[in-house]
Order: C-alpha cells, then structure tokens, then sequence
C-alpha cells in the first residue's frame, strides 16, 4: 500500500489534500461533543462556586449555633499601666488597679577583667551559680582550661536550665560577664558565683548585684504579689499584663462585640452567597450573555430551602429575624437595621442566645440553617449530586469522544488504504493508455509507408 506522501504520484490527482479534507469533515462530527463537555466542565466550576459559598454561609451559621458566644465576657481597660484579657470562668464587674512596682529580673556582673578572649582558666573546673529561689539554690556550669571570658560565657548559655542568661560588656575600662536571671522575681535572682576563684586573674573591681523583684499591684484595695509580670488570680478569670507603673480600671463585660461580628457575618455571608446564585443564573437580555446555571434546579432547590428557613421562626421572646433587626429584601439578601439589633445585643444576650442556638441541637435559626445546608451538601445532598450527574455525563462524553476518534481514524485509514488502491490503479491505467497510444501510432506509421 502506498504511504499518504506518494498518494497521487501514479494519478496525478491530489489525493493528499482531497483525504485532509475528508479527515476534517469527519472531525467535524467530534466538535459537538466538545461542546457538550465544555458545557458540563463549565457547570462543574459553577457547582464549585456555589459549594464553596454555601460552606462560608455554614461556618457563619455555626459560629452563631454555639451558645458559648453569647456567654463570652471581654475587658475593656483603662489607663496603660496594664492590659487584661478575660476567660470563660471570668464575672461581670469593675476593677480598679493600681501598680506599685512591675517585676524584674536580678543580674549579676563580674569584676572587671581586661580582655575578654585570653585565657582565664588553669584547668577544668566547675563555676557554680548561686540564686535566691529555694527550688533552684544552685548551678553547676563546667569550664575547661583555656577558657576565655566569651568560652564561660558560651558554656554557660549551653547549659541548659541554667537560669540565667550570659553576656559579655565592655564598660569603658575592661570587660565584665554579665548574667541576668531568665525569670522575674526575687526568688527567681542570682545572688552570687565563685567567677573569682575559676579564674586565674583577680579583677581589678568586684562584682556589682541587682537583685530581682516581684510586681506588687492593689486590686480595689488588697495589695498583691507576683513574681511575673502576668499576674493570673488577682480577678477571677482574669489575665492581668502589667505595662507600667501607675493606675488603671478594669470592666468585665458581655462581649458584645463578638455577638454582633458573627450576627453581621451571618448576614454578609447569605448575602455574599446570594450574589454567588445571582450570577450563575443571570441572564442579559442586550446581549444574551447567560449564567453558567441559568435555569439550574439545583441552584432553585437552594434558594426555595434557605429562604423557607430564613422567613420561617422560633419558639421564644425572638422568634423571627425581623424580631432583632434583620430583613429579607425583595430582591433576597439580607438587610440590618442597626439600632434594632444593637438593642437586642445590648440589652438581651439571653434571648438572642435562645433564637439562635437554643437548647437543643438544631432547635434555634441558626442550628435550623445549619441542618439545612449540612443536608444540601451531603454527600446525597442536592448540591453535590448535580456535581456528581455533571461529573457522571462529562465522564460520558469523554468516553463518546474516545469512541468517535478511534472511529474516525479507522475510517481515514480505510480511505488511505482505497485512494492508494485507486492510485495504483489509474497509473496502470495510465501506462496501458500510453502503451496503446504507441502502438496505434506505430501502426499508422507503418500504414502511411504503404
């Protein structure tokens, strides 16, 4: 059989182009395929969309399902003598605080010696550290001989649990290893070492002690102590960071704020998804330009479930989102009258709790949108069972599309194989036309000479 690159050297007919053109037409049949697989892929990235969309709107929905949040207290300070941050064992109440004196750390400097990288050390020995504290009387760092003042310094920084932190100053007129005990507080200070007699020099000045100190603060009137300068106990549930040395008020409070961020990001996170709805099945009349799920039943069934529940109500003093100032406009989404809810938020966190959350699983707005969503995106769920059909017919089509290719190169090269076939035959054709042609010419020849 001949290749397609020798099609029509015995016809002289242009095979090659006349089975390219075949091969196109016959490709042809495979475009509506692709664009029946265009459009399933496009509605998968659309179903993705509105998935992802519907999972932000349910993180908001939990956030508000959780009874704790309307529980939750905050501080509010002033003054800058201290900062606070409340837990869940905290009470409401006002505080006022007064800081006499913050926490330090004690430090320890060496006599001045006059180089800091000679060698200091004779043979190997042991520098023992002396602290105040009753847990911690005393540490034993080992030294090697030739240790200079930066090789104690490094030791004793390797040494783990040492308690102190080591450095090396230069004070102008020689050197100094500098220790500064890593905790606050008095028990916590280094009180002395035996620097003077690892060494082989005698510094020319002797060691300089700042012994540490505890914090000491009045919480409405009682004095308290605290090696630290976070001072945990002193208000019940209550972390107290102090700052500075000077006064300061501490209000216990329901942590308002917190409830009207989730109540907000309940709302923008509906009305976020709404408009992720809106333009999967928008529709522009000027132009014709559709949504990707224009007409979708899937897109329907959401908007019908979550609407049925965000209209429907409660048992309790708030039974509707109407109740604490939250709407649903003509157009869907969700608006919030400000002063309504701020109201409801202020004055009666109880109340709000029950409408949200309830007493039960799924018994309150928020557990009841919750439900809905978890059943819209389960796994037999309406959402991800329009993922799974698109998926399923793209799957399909890639299949039908395998099929037809293979089709359409068996039928190309049925037509290779006959225009070779047929090739062949006109150049034999060909060849006994211009044998003939020779013979009658010959024969008229010899015709003519008689």
């Amino acid at each position: 059989m001949a290749s397609i690159s020798s099609l029509g050297i015995g016809s002289g007919l242009d095979l090659n182009g006349l089975l390219d053109q075949l091969q196109e037409a016959e490709r042809g049949k495979l475009e509506p395929i692709e664009r029946q697989l265009e459009t399933q892929q496009t509605k998968i990235s659309a179903y993705g969309q509105l998935k992802s969309a519907l999972s932000q709107f349910q993180t908001a929905s939990a956030a508000l399902n959780d009874s704790s949040l309307y529980e939750s207290l905050s501080t509010n300070v002033g003054g800058e003598a201290i900062t606070a941050t409340a837990d869940g064992e905290a009470q409401p109440g006002s505080y006022n605080v007064t800081v006499d004196q913050l926490a330090t750390a004690g430090t320890l400097a060496t006599g001045r010696i006059n180089a800091s990288d000679v060698q200091l050390v004779d043979a190997d020995t042991i520098l023992t550290l002396n602290f105040t504290g009753q847990e911690q009387d005393s540490v034993n760092i080992n030294v090697k001989q030739g240790d200079s003042l930066e090789d104690i310094r490094d030791a004793i920084n390797a040494k783990e649990g040492s308690g102190v932190l080591a450095s090396v100053i230069n004070d102008g007129e020689g050197y100094r290893l500098t220790l500064s005990s890593s905790e606050t507080g008095a028990d916590a200070s280094i009180s002395s070492s035996n620097f003077n007699d690892v060494i082989n020099v005698t510094p020319t000045d002797t060691e300089v002690i700042q012994t540490g100190q505890n914090a000491s603060l009045n919480v409405n009137g009682i004095t308290i102590t605290s090696p630290t300068n976070q001072v945990d106990g002193a208000i019940q549930g209550v972390t107290l960071n102090l700052q500075a040395e000077g006064d300061s008020t501490v209000a216990v409070e329901q942590d308002t704020r917190a409830v009207r961020e989730a109540i907000t990001g309940f709302v923008d996170a509906y009305n976020d998804l709404k408009g992720t709805m809106g333009e999967l099945t928008s529709f522009n009349a000027e132009t014709g330009a559709a949504g990707e799920l224009l007409g979708d039943s899937a897109v329907r069934t959401v908007e019908s479930r979550l609407r049925s529940v965000l209209s429907g109500g409660v048992e309790g003093q708030f039974s509707m989102l109407t109740d604490i100032g939250i709407s649903l406009q003509r157009d869907g989404t969700l608006e919030i009258d400000s002063g309504k809810l701020d109201d409801a938020i202020a004055n009666n966190q109880d109340a709000l709790s029950a409408f949200f959350a309830g007493s039960a699983d799924n018994e309150g707005m928020a557990g009841q949108v919750n439900q809905t969503l978890e059943q819209l995106l389960s796994s037999n769920g309406t959402v991800t069972g329009a993922i799974s059909g698109a998926e399923n017919r793209s799957e399909s089509l890639v299949e039908r599309y395998t099929r037809m290719e293979q089709s359409i190169e068996q039928t190309i090269s049925r037509y290779r194989t006959q225009f070779g076939q047929l090739d062949g035959m006109i150049a034999q054709m060909n060849q006994t036309s211009d044998y003939l042609t020779q013979q009658f010419d010959a024969l008229d020849a010899q015709l003519g000479r008689r």
